[in-house]
């Protein structure tokens, strides 16, 4: 059931970034944050993009499995906050699903959102959002909702590093806005698993739209 509900998610997130974006066959993309973890939830713009070609992706790992899998993605491997590397706006769109959240702290993540306005021309960030009912990784109810009663459900079930700010910070609709430069005009909003104000997912847009 989880990994049903997990495609289904991932399977909007896609429909939403195409929407959203509406990427042109001549446009590139880049995808930072790829897992090497091959299954049917994971990598869903490699899984579906009809186009695999104009797709650079990026991870922190060798990539062999996802080469593999992908052969006609290009790979990158990259250095967790680091610059990417790449030139200035290299890409028409700069996608990341499922790594804001784990970057490290908020000056960290207001650094790789600013790379990855800095390579792409348009921006498409994901996150589970904290108001869903369940947390996403570590399977707690509820107790998510506040920072306090989440570090206390953590340890009292032996997930304390899932507390730690270094490895996850609980997203919203406020801390995605504090993630942006001040004044930038900006899109948020409900994807995945739709359920109103607990939907499972936020997407973030920085750019023009078409």
């Amino acid at each position: 059931m989880a990994e049903r509900l997990a495609v289904r998610a991932r399977d909007r997130i896609y429909d939403d970034f195409v929407r959203i974006c509406v990427p042109q066959p001549e446009e590139t993309i880049l995808d930072v944050g790829v897992s090497d973890v091959i299954g049917a939830a994971a990598n869903v713009l490699e899984r579906r993009y009809p186009r695999p070609d104009r797709i650079t992706a990026a991870g922190i790992g060798a990539g062999n499995d996802f080469r593999a899998t992908f052969s006609r993605v290009n790979y990158r491997q990259i250095t967790p906050n680091s610059p990417l590397p790449f030139r200035d706006a290299t890409f028409d769109i700069a996608v990341s699903n499922a790594v804001l959240e784990h970057v490290g702290s908020p000056p960290h993540q207001r650094r790789f959102v600013a790379e990855l306005m800095r390579v792409g021309r348009r921006v498409f960030i994901t996150v589970p959002h904290r108001y869903f009912p369940i947390e996403h990784h570590t399977a707690i109810p509820l107790f998510h909702w506040t920072d306090g009663t989440f570090a206390l459900a953590c340890r009292l079930l032996g997930k304390q590093d899932w507390s730690r700010q270094e490895n996850l910070i609980l997203m919203s609709g406020r801390t995605l806005r504090a993630a942006c430069p001040p004044d930038t005009q900006i899109q948020i909003g409900p994807t995945g698993i739709l359920l109103g104000l607990c939907s499972s997912n936020l997407y973030l847009y920085i750019g023009q739209h078409r």
